[in-house]
């Protein structure tokens, strides 16, 4: 999805679509255009390198079904929403020690790993004083949300230890990327006055649609053309990071999975290391079985869908959903 239009198959959809998503832009700006300039400068940084607005057009997708799709309160809610991704970027940078992101240099290099999180934490400021205009209920629903994400970031800190590394990794990307991808689901549904049953069904939704996301992303980094993809295969590999794939292959009785375990002991540093574990991974069924975790996500996205009524922004969540899992290839 680029910056601009997005198509939801529907060109009045599209049109209310992109003015919400402009007004969030508008809203991000002028909510982070706050206080001190070197506080504001900082904290406009990465919220102005763009990025896809995915969340805020999920809680405009989701308004679609109560009496006030796209108002002044969803649109601060995906305001929200996105504010919170944008300060979890910076953290996450800095324990990642990322130097590029969005294109920009990460904060982190730019300043120092002090001043990322500071950043950061303006940003959950700004949060903060917009949901205390919507309503208490959003704030105890974000309170929730953002405890998750804590907890996620400091399970994948913290690493699988005893628990099975499976389990360990769908735990992760549940907590780190799902959970605020289905709480911009809900906030839109439960500020356009969507019935709790709805609500419910569009933050279903939006998790599932954030675990395709991820694991979808996992794959391309192992399996994708680096041409098409724009990305480095195996930079997961090069940093020891082990995602969906590499776990499965991992698990393999076969020779292939032995090699691997004989390889993947922590980071690749050789480029010939990253070569090999990649050639071992093709011959693995670890991308089979991680496409098939995404097909049982996208079952469940058709199944809450079947549910809701039959319009436009139903058939752009199943568009959304199966252009999210297309991108593999």
């Amino acid at each position: 999805m680029s910056n601009h239009a997005v198509d939801l198959g529907d060109d009045q959809l599209n049109d209310r679509i992109a003015a919400g998503v402009a007004a969030v832009e508008r809203l991000l700006h002028d909510e982070t255009n706050r206080g001190a300039s070197f506080v504001s400068d900082k904290a406009q940084h990465l919220s102005e390198a763009g990025g896809k607005r995915f969340r805020p057009i999920m809680a405009l997708l989701a308004s679609e079904y109560g009496q006030t799709p796209g108002s002044e309160s969803v649109v601060k809610a995906g305001t929200v929403v996105e504010m919170v991704h944008v300060a979890t970027l910076y953290h996450d940078d800095v324990m990642d020690e990322a130097d590029r992101r969005r294109g920009v240099e990460s904060a982190n290099s730019r300043w120092n790993n002090s001043v990322a999180i500071l950043a950061g934490d303006a940003l959950l400021a700004h949060a903060s004083r917009l949901m205390s205009q919507l309503d208490t209920h959003t704030v105890e629903h974000f309170a929730e949300t953002f405890e998750e994400l804590v907890t996620g970031q400091m399970r994948e800190t913290i690493g699988a230890g005893e628990a099975n590394p499976i389990e360990h990794y769908m735990a992760v990307i549940k907590e780190k990327t799902a959970v605020l991808i289905a709480s911009a689901g809900y906030l839109g549904a439960y500020h356009s006055g969507a019935t709790k049953e709805q609500a419910t069904a569009l933050r279903t939704i939006g998790g599932a649609i954030g675990m395709v996301f991820q694991i979808v992303d996992d794959i391309i980094d192992i399996f994708s053309d680096s041409q098409e993809s724009g990305k480095t295969p195996g930079t997961d590999l090069r940093e020891g990071v082990f995602t969906l794939p590499v776990l499965y292959a991992l698990e393999e009785d076969s020779e292939a999975g032995e090699g691997l375990r004989g390889l993947l002991t922590g980071p690749l540093g050789a480029d010939a290391d990253v070569e090999r574990a990649l050639e071992l991974l093709r011959a693995s069924n670890g991308r089979e079985r991680a496409l098939a975790d995404v097909q049982r996500y996208l079952d469940i996205v058709s199944a809450e869908c079947s549910a809701l009524p039959d319009i436009p922004a139903t058939h752009a969540l199943l568009s959304l959903a199966s252009y999210t899992a297309a991108r593999v290839g």
